[in-house]
């Protein structure tokens, strides 16, 4: 801590015995004592210094105590300073008139009592240092009062200068202060700021979004900063960034909002312009980029049609013209075929792909056993791999259960994948398949999926390529001395069957010459977890399903035929009477014909959607099936997309991919059935 200053008494005597007695017994004060041996010596230390009391002689040689005094009361700085006469003669009334008349404090007689000066020296000490201490708060005070002018007419000046609008709104959402930028910005008046807020100065079309934002942050107190169009009384209109922070006492207490209104319509033709520039050369580059794959896609269709045909339109001329004997004449027609089931596979792929950007491509589902559909395709594609002497090394688990989906098309990708596997993998390679249980964690389950992995050691995937193996007509090397043949559409139809049937696809490779990864998830049917294969591929030998739900009747609205026929196979195997159709019209025909338990709708349908359907069923009599409890089902997940449906009619409200267990329990749950669903 900073020690407090010393304070100075001034002792005059022109005896120094006596000097040194005041100095004896004051010196406890721990003050500056300072002497003077005479009136003269008094007043040049009272030129320089400040004393909190002044000890003086009366009778002194030269200038006495009187004489003394009356200079020390004619000088300003002294003015005030407290006196107290000392004597040896006896106090007559004249002298002390005399002494009190000019300004002494006291008059004490000598024998000084020790206790008595202390204690009256101690009383102009104290007083001395709370009158400095008053001095010193008063000029602080002073400069306080004088920065906060000057920072007032610094914030006044920063705010009628600043660039960006300023306003300051109090807890009742009453303005309490606009600057003259936030005035011009909502072309305001400055009586007429105060009096309307700065929404009402948002463009019309964006003034909804305007005052729920605003009113979310009020009600939840945090950094606010949005951009909207103002439009002012003129008509003009322009991009205003808005900001605005809560505004807090040192206690916490809310005061108000204080804000700025920053106008970024430049900035925002600005980035206009470039989004502009950056959508042209990004549609130039794509269309660059499609025209160079089309030309390479046509130059190896090319290739890829004309080479079987070379093969097979030479053996049929030389069939025609010369006599083969049979084993010439075997080799010729197994050209032949080889060739043109080549050129048939080719052909394939490329309807597959126009259906697939047609939105052509439909799956016949059912419940599939992955066991069997694999060993079709090994079987398929072992001349191919024990043509080149590849090992083909199979790991499959028997106790995968059953998935959902079409056998042909399942089949077709791992055929897909093994061929691939096969073509890039050297002379004397290996692929291993691998089929077996994964465990994906979601929201609030854990989903089981049956995990399909084609593993090789052949010339792998480069990082730069990896990204898009998944592509319609890409190919890592589509120069013309490539050394493998084919379109670079099986992996992208692959991909496109996958996410049909609600899976996933994901290729890896530590890079060129180190082999690839393919992985494929399909998620298994929840009811038949636990079922084992028998002995002959193909058959699921499973307990009977339980039937919870026996004998409801459940009418299914959906215009996709794999989710319509998904969810009658799952209603039916839970004991449901399913009846499924594609429209609204449809669905209202059903209606009518039959008594319905419930209805579970798609919401985005073609020319009718849920919406429209689940109106006109509740404009009917309830009889007439106008009570039918009712689910939709939609990929529009947001809440408000929940509370659409719900005020439309339905009772509940469930987000696509469908979980069959939450629909079942959803189910159990409108109808108020004794159900109870394991989520596990």
């Amino acid at each position: 801590m900073q020690m407090e200053p010393k304070v100075n008494i001034l002792l005059v005597d022109d005896k120094l015995e006596n000097l040194l007695a005041l100095e004896a017994i004051l010196e406890k004060l721990g003050e500056n004592l300072v002497r003077a041996t005479s009136g003269e010596e008094a007043l040049r230390c009272l030129l320089n210094q400040d004393f909190a009391v002044i000890l003086l002689d009366v009778q002194m040689p030269g200038m006495d105590g009187f004489e003394t005094a009356t200079l020390i009361r004619n000088r300003g700085r002294s003015r005030h300073t407290p006196i107290i006469f000392l004597t040896a003669f006896s106090t007559s009334d004249q002298m002390l008139f005399k002494g009190y008349a000019l300004g002494a404090v006291d008059y004490l007689l000598k024998p000084l009592d020790p206790n008595i000066l202390t204690s009256k020296v101690i009383v102009f000490v104290e007083l001395f240092k709370k009158t400095e201490a008053v001095k010193q708060q008063a000029a602080q005070l002073v400069a306080v009062n004088a920065e906060l002018r000057q920072s007032e007419e610094r914030l006044r000046s920063l705010s009628t200068c600043s660039p960006v609008g300023i306003f300051e709104i109090d807890t009742e959402g009453g303005c309490r202060y606009t600057n003259p930028r936030y005035q011009a910005i909502c072309g305001l008046q400055a009586a007429e700021s105060l009096e309307k807020r700065w929404l009402e100065s948002v463009h019309p079309e964006d003034r909804e979004r305007a005052v729920s934002s605003w009113s979310n942050y009020i009600r939840q107190s945090r950094d606010y900063s949005e951009e909207f169009r103002f439009q002012t009384a003129d008509g003009s209109i322009r991009w205003v960034q808005v900001r605005s922070s809560p505004m807090l006492s040192g206690q916490g207490e809310l005061l108000g909002y204080v804000g700025t209104l920053e106008d970024i319509t430049e900035r925002k033709q600005a980035e206009e312009v470039r989004a502009q520039v950056i959508r042209e050369q990004t549609a130039r580059a794509e269309a660059e980029a499609a025209n160079r794959m089309k030309d390479e896609f046509l130059a190896v269709l090319s290739h890829e049609l004309r080479t079987p045909l070379t093969s097979m339109l030479g053996w049929s001329k030389i069939l025609r013209s010369k006599k083969l004997d049979d084993k010439a004449t075997s080799r010729a027609l197994e050209a032949i075929e080889r060739n043109a089931i080549s050129q048939m596979q080719l052909i394939e792929d490329i309807l597959d792909v126009s259906r697939i950007i047609r939105g052509q491509l439909r799956l016949n589902v059912a419940a599939v056993n992955l066991i069997s559909v694999m060993e079709a395709a090994l079987e398929a594609v072992r001349p191919l791999a024990e043509a080149k002497d590849i090992k083909l090394n199979t790991v499959l688990d028997t106790s995968v259960g059953s998935v959902y989906g079409d056998p042909a098309r399942l089949q077709q990708v791992v055929w897909n994948l093994l061929t691939n596997a096969i073509k890039f993998t050297p002379k004397g390679g290996k692929v291993e398949v691998n089929l077996s249980v994964v465990c994906g964690e979601g929201q609030q389950t854990t989903h089981r999926y049956a995990q399909i992995q084609v593993i090789d050691t052949g010339i792998g995937i480069s990082s730069e390529f990896l990204p898009k193996v998944f592509e319609r007509f890409r190919q890592a090397d589509s120069t013309t001395t490539r050394s493998h043949n084919g379109l670079g559409l099986g992996l992208a139809i692959v991909r496109h069957l996958v996410e049909l049937h609600k899976g996933t696809i994901f290729a890896q490779s530590l890079g060129t010459g180190q082999g690839a990864t393919f992985t494929v998830r399909l998620p298994l049917l929840q009811d038949n977890r636990g079922s084992r294969w028998n002995g002959e591929a193909g058959q699921i030998s499973s307990p009977v399903p339980s039937t919870p739900l026996a004998g409801l009747r459940v009418l299914v609205v959906d215009d996709e035929a794999d989710t319509r026929n998904f969810l009658s196979f799952m209603f039916e195997e839970y004991g449901a009477i399913a009846t499924a159709v594609a429209s609204v019209d449809e669905a209202l025909a059903v209606v009518e014909q039959a008594k319905l338990d419930i209805l579970i709708s798609d919401i985005g349908m073609s020319e009718q959607d849920g919406y429209t359907l689940i109106r006109k069923l509740r404009s009917l009599e309830p009889e007439k099936g106008g009570r039918i409890p009712a689910i939709a089902l939609t990929a529009y997940t947001r809440e408000e997309d929940r509370l659409e449906a719900l005020r439309a009619g339905f009772q509940q409200h469930l987000s696509k991919p469908i979980d069959p267990t939450k629909l079942i329990a959803m189910v159990a749950n409108v109808l108020k059935l004794p159900l109870e669903i394991s989520a596990s």
